[in-house]
């Protein structure tokens, strides 16, 4: 047990002094063993994302939703795609809708929101800027279906009103879309330009008025094709949107790393 302790204790003298007197060994088996440790972490990092990418793409892929009669799109189902190449961009799998009834869709890749336009008679615009999912409430499912709570998602919108920027102002409605209903929050008018008021009076709150001006103004909506046709269209669509964003970014962090 001496001898041994002994021999150890020669040999860490020895590599003590050889380290004295040659620093440039020491500093390259450090230099060395500190490379291989990034290149294991990074190619840890690089096998994990590439495993969650496949079971993003394998478990829960875009998938195209087709409605026959106003939805008109050129998507291509991202399912029969090779999605193996990890240089391989989720944006060229499937291409979401580009419209929805009278509406036009835009949607910028990694934006957490789209917009909807369309022209309503001879003077009037209709914008729509609608959130991704960005709440939930609790929603108890039926006894024969378990009778479990599941979230029911939201998405917010903001719907203006223009008619041309002579009018000076816009109306706009901040409202709340639901897998199959679309609730009203607010109605205010935005004023334009430099008399615009810096904290406008946003109006009561919906909820608030009169019954009758309620469903006036529900059905001033629903006749520029704001209703729950809509909200439903939204919800599928940003279901869609949800699981491509989240491979895209998936591939981006990988595709930085690689670097």
């Amino acid at each position: 047990m001496t001898t041994r302790l002994f021999f150890r204790a020669q040999r860490s003298l020895s590599l003590k002094t050889l380290a004295l007197a040659h620093p440039s060994i020491l500093s390259s088996s450090r230099s060395y063993i500190s490379e291989m440790r990034r290149s294991a972490l990074k190619d840890n990092l690089l096998r994990i994302l590439r495993t969650e990418i496949t079971y993003e793409f394998e478990h829960r892929s875009p998938r195209l939703v087709i409605y026959p009669t106003n939805i008109q799109s050129i998507a291509a189902p991202l399912e029969n795609s090779n999605f193996s190449d990890s240089r391989l961009n989720p944006g060229s799998f499937l291409q979401s809708p580009t419209s929805f009834d009278s509406f036009f869709v835009e949607d910028n890749p990694g934006e957490q929101w789209i917009r909807l336009k369309r022209k309503y008679g001879e003077a009037e615009d209709i914008k729509i800027d609608a959130t991704m999912f960005d709440g939930a409430s609790p929603q108890r499912l039926p006894a024969a279906a378990g009778g479990e709570v599941e979230p029911r998602l939201h998405i917010s919108l903001i719907v203006e009103v223009s008619k041309g920027e002579a009018s000076g102002s816009v109306l706009q409605f901040v409202c709340s879309a639901w897998p199959d209903s679309l609730d009203v929050e607010k109605v205010f008018l935005v004023s334009r330009g430099p008399a615009a008021a810096l904290r406008p009076f946003m109006g009561p709150h919906f909820k608030e008025l009169d019954d009758e001006l309620q469903a006036a103004l529900r059905s001033y909506l629903e006749e520029r094709g704001v209703n729950d046709d809509l909200a439903e269209f939204l919800h599928e669509y940003m279901e869609n949107k949800d699981k491509t964003e989240v491979i895209r970014w998936m591939k981006n962090v990988e595709a930085y790393v690689m670097k």
